[in-house]
């Protein structure tokens, strides 16, 4: 029994710098932040109690669910682009096959280099007068004349920054695709391959059913980075035009610093947290059904 329970004792030691990392730099902000949303502070005055008015306000702000329907929007185009092009990618990586280091080294190569790094310089590739892009397909014939890609038409914004986003974190899927396609058993392929199915047959009939939950994942991943996008709209459009590419955490930002409406922020916050809350406990559940 003292045996047990020093046991015990030391295995919480152990655990206890995770465990005060985890109140210090998550806990207490999240509680931090419900406090927050629950007064109205503006940095230059002491908070005021006004209970759920934050919230109230926030569901009849018109503003931020255009920038919610827009965040939505982003997130149902680049998610299936990152899901099936980082699949395939990976199916051309993950056996031998003439392309593998070129596939492992191009893709995966921008997943670590930072997102505003990657941002600024996509901005810099679609710039009007002196981008890379334009450049290009002028040359080529393609344009008559330079093209105003960010700033101007939000469509063809959302288009060149999902561009951006697609080149700078594709690779991070397939890499986790290529590790569960690996994971596979030989004995299955092979006996596939004794039973005469073609290539897609083993893709479609094997390997994708049994890499269902890697799938899930990253769509998960895919799906939170995409409702948390900030930095690639911030650095690439600011909003423009007229805070038509203003993404939910662009709206929370424009609220808690420019306007210093730190409680409101702070309620907006409250709202997208629970939102990628519902969705996760819901992807969960999901996968839970697949592993079943």
């Amino acid at each position: 029994m003292r045996r047990g329970r020093r046991n015990g004792w030391v295995g919480l030691a152990y655990l206890s710098p995770a465990l005060l990392f985890v109140l210090i730099f998550t806990v207490y902000p999240l509680v931090r932040m419900a406090w927050m949303s629950l007064h109205n502070w503006s940095l230059l005055t002491p908070p005021r109690w006004v209970g759920f008015d934050n919230y109230t306000r926030a569901f009849d702000d018109r503003q931020f669910w255009v920038s919610f329907g827009f965040t939505l929007k982003y997130t149902l185009i680049i998610t299936p682009i990152l899901i099936i092009g980082g699949y395939l990618l990976a199916l051309l990586t993950a056996h031998n096959s003439p392309v593998r280091r070129l596939t492992r080294t191009v893709v995966f190569t921008p997943v670590v280099i930072g997102l505003g790094v990657s941002s600024l310089l996509w901005y810099w590739l679609f710039s009007t007068d002196f981008g890379f892009v334009n450049t290009v397909l002028l040359d080529l014939g393609v344009l008559k004349e330079p093209v105003v890609w960010l700033g101007v038409d939000a469509d063809r914004s959302n288009l060149a920054i999902i561009a951006s986003v697609v080149w700078k974190v594709i690779g991070f899927g397939m890499v986790l695709f290529v590790g569960a396609i690996q994971a596979i058993p030989s004995d299955v392929n092979e006996a596939s391959l004794v039973d005469g199915a073609s290539y897609r047959q083993r893709v479609t009939r094997i390997v994708l059913p049994l890499t269902l939950r890697t799938v899930l994942l990253v769509t998960l991943l895919s799906v939170i980075g995409s409702l948390l996008a900030f930095d690639q709209f911030y650095i690439m459009t600011a909003g423009q035009p007229q805070n038509e590419t203003a993404t939910s955490v662009f709206f929370v930002y424009l609220n808690s610093f420019p306007y210093l409406k730190l409680g409101y922020g702070a309620a907006l916050s409250m709202v997208l947290a629970l939102t990628i809350l519902a969705f996760t406990v819901v992807q969960l559940l999901l996968t839970r059904r697949s592993h079943t």
